[in-house]
């Protein structure tokens, strides 16, 4: 009997090993939607031409899974702005950044979102996220929303005359749902709207994280500019400890 279980044991070990790898390694659904604040307030902080570099290094990092970084299984980016409050905005999907360079992601990302919008509406920008994410079937897996801004909204759709702040009047209860994992991380913003969205924000489930811009400006440093450089090894691990950072819930 002895015998026999060691036998069973060793076949069981051999099946695996013939296994295809993509069986025994398959990548869990996860989906990356990154915002980009394309009005002219964002502008005037000086932020944006290097917001647009960040991202591009982003999507190119996780796209091709460089260091730890994990690989989304579908990727929206989008605008976060418009002409007037409440217009919608398209998403560019995968598909878009799939197979280009860093320099070729950031040549798209500017002609596709130039900040000539007049309004920053993040409420419009999460509605439009949840109503893809459903439309997708994208529901459970995973969400990950970057929204690279200054972090203070032009356009609530609250009627005026109200106590909230411009920034609870910020609404996120179209995400609480999608996923028992939603996060929003803002990216560039100052001390004082960091704090207003970590505090001023009502959140249930959804998690938030934000990295103000003085800390943002640190990124360029992990970049390898030699000549044999390339991997950026230390841009990828900057990333992970400073924006990809987990977030715990808060407690109901």
């Amino acid at each position: 009997m002895i015998k026999l279980r060691r036998v069973m044991a060793i076949a069981a070990i051999a099946g695996l090993a013939c296994t295809p790898t993509g069986e025994t390694t398959r990548q869990a659904r996860s989906t990356l939607v990154i915002g980009i604040d394309v009005s002219g307030s964002f502008r005037a902080t000086g932020n944006y031409d290097d917001a647009i570099d960040f991202a591009s290094h982003y999507l190119y990092g996780h796209l091709n899974g460089k260091g730890e970084l994990k690989v989304p299984s579908a990727v929206f980016v989008g605008s976060v702005g418009g002409a007037r409050p409440g217009e919608p905005k398209s998403f560019q999907p995968i598909h878009a950044f799939q197979g280009k360079s860093v320099e070729e992601i950031g040549t798209a990302l500017r002609e596709q979102f130039p900040p000539e919008d007049s309004f920053t509406d993040f409420n419009a920008f999460f509605d439009r996220v949840a109503t893809l994410v459903k439309r997708q079937g994208l529901i459970l897996a995973p969400l990950n929303i970057v929204v690279l801004s200054d972090g203070v909204p032009d356009a609530t759709g609250s009627s005026a005359g109200t106590s909230e702040s411009a920034f609870q009047q910020i609404n996120v209860s179209p995400l609480e749902y999608l996923s028992r994992s939603v996060t929003v991380r803002l990216l560039y913003g100052s001390p004082t709207s960091s704090v207003a969205w970590e505090r001023e924000i009502k959140t249930r489930r959804v998690r938030m994280w934000t990295v103000d811009a003085d800390v943002m400006a640190g990124w360029r440093e992990q970049l390898d500019l030699s000549p044999e450089g390339g991997e950026q090894d230390g841009l990828w691990d900057w990333i992970g400890d400073n924006v990809d950072f987990r977030v715990r819930s808060r407690r109901l």
